[in-house]
């Protein structure tokens, strides 16, 4: 399974502890995220993370090419809906993407907890 995260600046810290916690069940997938959220996730886990380019210079347009051509399984894109930067991304394309390829995408941490909680019993490997 291809899974992609992203997350607002301000949620990054967010992620990385959501990634610690299941990493477990992450291991045995292929994560993908943008420059500096996949920087952070590695070098807390050790887990191998390809890495597109940063949200402001197209990561998430990367990864929403890896949608669009489903190579991706699942977005866990952690968002701050109250101030997020002009400079991060916008999650309205990724999020149509995923609806067009339904895909499922998380964009808080209970709902990534839940999706992850699917991955850990193999759900999604059926």
């Amino acid at each position: 399974m291809n899974i992609a995260v992203i997350a607002h600046d301000k949620k990054k810290d967010d992620l990385v502890k959501l990634v610690l916690k299941y990493q477990k069940a992450l291991e045995n997938h292929e994560l993908y995220a943008t420059g500096t959220t996949g920087k952070r996730v590695a070098d807390a886990t050790g887990l191998d993370v390809h890495r597109f380019k940063s949200g402001p210079l197209g990561g998430d347009q990367q990864i929403g090419a890896y949608v669009s051509d489903q190579k991706i399984d699942l977005v866990l894109f952690i968002r701050d809906p109250l101030t997020s930067q002009p400079h991060e991304p916008d999650i309205s394309a990724l999020l149509r993407l995923c609806d067009v390829y339904e895909i499922p995408l998380a964009t808080n941490i209970g709902t990534a907890e839940t999706l992850l909680n699917a991955v850990e019993a193999g759900v999604f490997d059926e």
